[in-house]
């Protein structure tokens, strides 16, 4: 890609981006919609549009980010965004630093060496900015050493200060008097079967031994598929016989004052068999689901009790205690953890044995392996097949079409950064599934799994994938002539590759970050369910309800752009400009998303940064292991002078490890010792974790045959 083709991209996709921004900005102004654009406020019960908003001016939104605190942040959206929020800063800051002094040192360096060669040095070849341009041997590759030890001791320094802060965020967040129904319980899983004892039985009897006067009672999990399907079905049946009679009640108004009552037909998908009134028909089905419901209640509490339990504690020291002590001399039975939140709980997943668990887990990450490799050959096809010269051997017509300068230019721009986005965006849902199956027992920490494999992911496909594809490709015949050469040119083509990458970044931050404040999507979709499909106010509830932060897919992304900025930072040091572009243009839309539109569905208290800080730690190391290559490759005669680095990284993620994760892993004790508010109310903490399907009033009742589960 030349650097026409580079201005075309960034150029149309910051007009993309401010068209975008005009949208949003005439769409939230109107209160219509401010259910779209202000979900979050209005659920907190603050009106979006009372200060006026309707005559702000369309840069308002950066006006409200920027003044902003980080308490605003934990009030509306909780200890999770606040840390999101910690990690933009700290790569921002990390290339800010950077920038001020690799672009005014190297960018001279680059640009006036070898002028023998190259009199006519202008922007319009970006190879001259880059130090593919410095000749091999020379002494100026020195200034490129000291930058690139220069960016490695400004990450160590920024991640250092924000490990210090996000751990003092989570212990303020657990020192909360705040009561939290999750700090009173643990989850135990491998409980090991006993003849003569029920599991609760079991359960009570053990845990009343080791802790005898703050044991409360333990929760047994239990088999819920078969209670599940009646309660989904009952609650269906409500949902619609609510629609039913707001159908009904909305035809009086159009037509007689009796009105007509709605049908359906009771044969599959209510599209065959005989044709029924609605609003009985449902209030019949709920009538017969009512028994059965309760019947299958009493059978799933009884019989089909499984081999893990949630055990409650009258205090929070310990329930935090016995989250981190080893309960049981085999690793296999008694194991223990923090409880999750209740509504965080993945039921399916908590039976399941310890060497089950260890098992799916070896079978995911094989299949997230080969998946990785599969998904390297069609990205490697495409990083080859998406420029013009090789679509028009395999495509003569295009010829024709492409020979424009225009059309030729804006092609080049989009078509490898579109594709390569299309193949990536199916991603996240697959990892989470993967991750699910794994046996994990919470929301947050499959979502954390999820992210990770994400992350190796992006880098291997994306990054490393697509730049030696496409670069192996295009020489194929080179290397195949002289195997020996393939390192010589791979480290060679590195520079130019940058111009793929920043065409990339610009992409991704100014439509992404425009689609997402537009919410053009679900401005379309909440105005066609409102206007064709919602008849309650519960489904208008639904229409608009908010999503949570998408963490398997935004903070990979995010990690990908930083891996691709450092490893450029020294060999094409413009690109430091665009990653600081992606991230504060970041920081900025997502501190408006994070106050007015997404709404958290789980608090994990920051437990996701120690994975943020070990993935930029990955791209640091890869970053360093690119540079030594790459000035192997330059026969810079002191490369060895940079063998430190990797070794010096490493051994900060050691003592980074030593020092604050196991705080992330467990609750201190003495954060846990912290004083509450009030007198915790044990049998609405233990009501919390009852599944809805198991919910109801007959419950104790049912507990009742088991007198060690009581109080």
């Amino acid at each position: 890609m030349d650097f026409s083709s580079l201005l075309t991209s960034f150029g149309t996709s910051f007009v993309i981006f401010l068209i975008l921004m005009l949208l949003f900005t005439g769409l939230s102004r109107k209160s219509v919609n401010k259910v779209v654009y202000y979900p979050n406020r209005i659920l907190k019960g603050i009106d979006p549009l009372e200060d006026g908003s309707k005559t702000r001016n369309p840069f308002s939104w950066i006006r409200e980010a920027l003044s902003s605190t980080e308490e605003d942040i934990l009030s509306m959206s909780g200890v999770d965004a606040a840390v999101y929020f910690v990690f933009l800063t700290t790569a921002l800051g990390i290339l800010v630093l950077a920038a001020i002094v690799l672009l005014p040192v190297l960018l001279p360096v680059a640009a006036t060496d070898n002028i023998e060669k190259s009199s006519n040095v202008t922007l319009i070849n970006l190879e001259k900015l880059s130090m593919g341009h410095v000749k091999e041997m020379s002494h100026r590759l020195w200034a490129f050493v000291i930058a690139t030890y220069w960016v490695s001791f400004s990450a160590y320094y920024l991640l250092w200060k924000a490990y210090n802060h996000v751990s003092n965020l989570r212990a303020t967040a657990l020192k909360s008097p705040k009561l939290r129904a999750e700090q009173f319980a643990i989850l135990v899983r491998d409980i090991p079967p006993v003849k003569g004892q029920t599991t609760s039985e079991q359960v009570d009897s053990y845990f009343k031994t080791i802790y005898p006067e703050t044991f409360y009672r333990s929760m047994v999990v239990t088999d819920n598929n078969e209670v599940n399907k009646i309660w989904e079905k009952l609650e269906r049946s409500k949902k619609n016989l609510v629609r039913a009679e707001a159908i009904y009640e909305e035809s009086k108004k159009r037509s007689k004052p009796a009105g007509r009552k709605p049908t359906r037909k009771t044969g599959f998908l209510g599209l065959f068999g005989k044709e029924v009134n609605s609003i009985q028909y449902y209030n019949e089905k709920i009538n017969e689901l009512i028994p059965k419901l309760e019947v299958e209640q009493k059978v799933t509490l009884r019989e089909r009790q499984k081999g893990s339990a949630i055990v409650f504690f009258t205090n929070r020291v310990t329930a935090a205690s016995a989250a981190q002590s080893l309960h049981a001399q085999m690793v296999d039975t008694w194991t223990v953890m923090d409880a999750p939140e209740p509504n965080q709980l993945i039921w399916s997943n908590l039976p399941k044995s310890f060497y089950e668990r260890q098992l799916r887990q070896y079978v995911v990450y094989a299949i997230v392996a080969l998946a990785i490799f599969f998904y390297m050959i069609p990205i490697g096809f495409v990083s080859a097949f998406t420029t013009l010269e090789q679509l028009e051997k395999v495509l003569p017509f295009l010829k024709g079409i492409s020979h424009p300068g225009a059309i030729r230019t804006a092609l080049e721009a989009y078509l490898p950064q579109i594709v390569l986005i299309i193949f990536m965006s199916l991603l996240p849902k697959l990892l989470f599934f993967l991750s699910k199956a794994e046996g994990i027992p919470s929301e947050s920490l499959a979502i954390k799994a999820a992210s990770g494999k994400h992350f190796y992911f992006t880098v291997l496909n994306v990054f490393i994938g697509f730049t030696v594809g496409g670069t192996l490709f295009n020489t194929f015949k080179a290397i195949g002539k002289d195997p020996s050469s393939a390192v010589t040119i791979l480290a060679t083509s590195i520079p130019g590759n940058a111009t793929f990458f920043l065409s990339y970044v610009a992409l991704k931050f100014f439509v992404s970050y425009g689609l997402e404040m537009s919410r053009i999507i679900p401005f379309i979709i909440y105005h066609l369910k409102r206007k064709y499909f919602c008849k309650t106010d519960a489904e208008l509830k639904e229409a608009w309800r908010p999503t949570d932060f998408d963490y398997v897919s935004k903070v990979p992304e995010d990690m990908l752009i930083i891996t691709i900025v450092f490893c450029y930072s020294v060999i094409t040091p413009i690109i430091i400009i665009f990653g600081v572009l992606y991230f504060a243009l970041g920081w900025i839309v997502s501190r408006n998303q994070v106050l007015n539109v997404n709404t958290p569905s789980y608090e994990s208290n920051g437990r996701m940064w120690p994975h943020m800080h070990t993935h930029i730690l990955a791209a640091l190391l890869l970053y360093q292991v690119t540079m030594f290559g790459y000035f192997g490759v330059k026969k810079f005669y002191y490369t060895p002078v940079l063998i430190p680095l990797p070794i010096l990284s490493l051994l900060f993620a050691f003592v980074c490890r030593k020092k604050f994760y196991h705080f992330f892993h467990s609750t201190s004790l003495e954060v846990a010792s912290c004083e509450l508010k009030e007198t915790p109310n044990m049998e609405i903490i233990f009501k919390s974790f009852i599944p809805p399907c198991l919910n109801s009033e007959k419950y104790d009742d049912n507990q009742n045959d088991d007198p060690l589960s009581q109080v």
